[in-house]
């Protein structure tokens, strides 16, 4: 019983700067305000929040869900008074969102992006998206009330994350 919840306390710990409180950037103007996919954990409500607030002139989403989310598809067929667009990646990875920011950027010329996702993902997808992209690089959080049991899960499917993009790149 000792070792495991010593190892539980290793773990926590060790996990606790990448996923519960990982380097968070100050939204700042930029080009473009880039959502990532996953959840549907507010995160798109923050990002269109700051367009909204004057932090980028578009919005961009990542939809990897399929043709029958209805979030998506009141976003990406939407009425907003600012241009917003969605992709599919691919692949339907982080780093797929990652290759299309840079596409994206390259094409429009953007020189910086503010990246939203939630707050576990925030050092991974940093770490994948800066490989990718190389222009100036803002994430900033969705911060939705996790269960201990979402928590557990993040550390897990993030760590095995990491180590899978340890060796796959842009």
């Amino acid at each position: 019983m000792t070792i495991s919840v010593c190892a539980l306390a290793l773990t926590t710990a060790a996990g606790w700067p990448l996923y519960v409180s990982p380097k968070i950037d100050e939204p700042r103007v930029a080009d473009a305000v880039v959502v990532l996919g996953g959840a549907h954990d507010g995160r798109e409500e923050v990002g269109l929040d700051l367009v909204r607030r004057g932090y980028a002139p578009r919005i961009i989403f990542s939809n990897p869900y399929g043709d029958n989310d209805k979030k998506m598809q009141s976003i990406c067929g939407g009425s907003f008074d600012f241009p917003v667009d969605c992709f599919v990646p691919s692949p339907s990875t982080t780093e797929g969102e990652g290759l299309e920011i840079d596409r994206l950027a390259r094409l429009n010329g953007w020189k910086s992006v503010i990246v939203v996702t939630f707050v576990p993902h925030i050092s991974r997808a940093r770490f994948i998206i800066s490989r990718c992209y190389s222009g100036e690089l803002l994430m900033v959080p969705s911060r939705p009330d996790l269960s201990i049991g979402a928590w557990a899960f993040s550390y897990v499917y993030q760590t095995a994350g990491y180590l899978r993009n340890l060796r796959a790149g842009c």
